[in-house]
């Protein structure tokens, strides 16, 4: 799982036509835009490591061809929007791993099937050798293994493509599942920080916002790795806002918040003790 790391997309809807939404054009009124920012993660570390945003209408696959700096050895999931076979075939040449799935209009030939383990899980259908075709005329080839799961929990059959033949079948399952931890990623960043109000109502204006939004998530999911303390990042989203303009040692307030407060208290009537203005010290509790 250290070398895993996880590609999706979340659209953000703009209050207007700034940049293209998706969906249909209303018959009355203007559509809506929408801005989206495509977005790798690294399991390990469960920050973005590549951002890229642009209009809700552009494609996902589009964005696969952006991904090329992972280093050798790498497992990289994404859901079946990112279908690319000529960047399927590039990952292979560049020793780069992928787990996605097959699309129901995928065209393809299977080759020799796999023997199922004993100890295999019993979801495990059929591990295959398949030939994806792509380009003008379907003639060129991307080698592949199809597997067939059935998620028992979900009562779901999901087939999972991949270029790794060595991995368990079980195992590239797992991989693809991983994948939510982006989705929870996404929903962090939409539920503490305010991306449906905007500051400006231009293109440039949207994304700083949005990098703003990014980058104060980074530096809050920094200081809780830091803090022994157990906090729900909701929470210390809501304590850091309400005490930005207080000067204080986050990670001292964050590890004991009331010990802090007492000792701020403490100094301050030691410190105004002797004071000819007693009472103006009231201003400091």
């Amino acid at each position: 799982m250290k070398r895993l790391y996880i590609m999706d997309s979340t659209t953000i809807t703009l209050f207007k036509d700034i940049l293209r939404g998706v969906g249909r054009q209303p018959k009355e009124g203007r559509k809506k835009g929408g801005i989206k920012a495509h977005t790798i993660i690294k399991v390990s570390d469960n920050v973005p490591c590549l951002i890229r945003y642009s209009e809700a209408v552009r494609h996902d696959h589009m964005f696969l061809q952006e991904v090329h700096r992972l280093p050798v050895g790498s497992i990289i999931t994404f859901d079946k929007g990112y279908v690319d076979y000529a960047q399927y075939e590039a990952f292979t040449k560049e020793g780069i791993w992928y787990v996605t799935r097959l699309r129901e209009n995928a065209i393809y030939q299977a080759g020799g099937e796999n023997d199922i383990p004993e100890n295999a899980d019993s979801g495990v259908l059929k591990d295959e050798e398949v030939i994806l075709y792509y380009g003008d005329g379907k003639k060129q080839e991307h080698r592949a293994r199809r597997i067939a799961y059935w998620d028992s929990a979900n009562s779901r059959l999901f087939e999972f493509i991949t270029n790794n033949f060595e991995l368990p079948a079980e195992k590239v399952a797992i991989i693809y599942k991983k994948r939510w931890q982006i989705e929870l990623l996404f929903k962090q960043l939409k539920q503490n920080f305010p991306l449906k109000y905007f500051l400006g109502d231009n293109e440039n204006a949207i994304e700083i916002q949005l990098w703003a939004a990014m980058l104060a998530n980074l530096i809050i999911t920094l200081v809780k790795s830091m803090v022994k303390r157990s906090w729900a990042f909701s929470n210390l989203v809501s304590v850091i806002r309400q005490q930005l303009m207080s000067y204080i040692s986050v990670y001292r307030f964050l590890e004991d918040p009331e010990g802090s407060w007492r000792a701020i208290i403490k100094e301050n009537h030691a410190k105004y003790q002797n004071s000819l203005f007693p009472e103006m010290k009231g201003a400091y509790f």
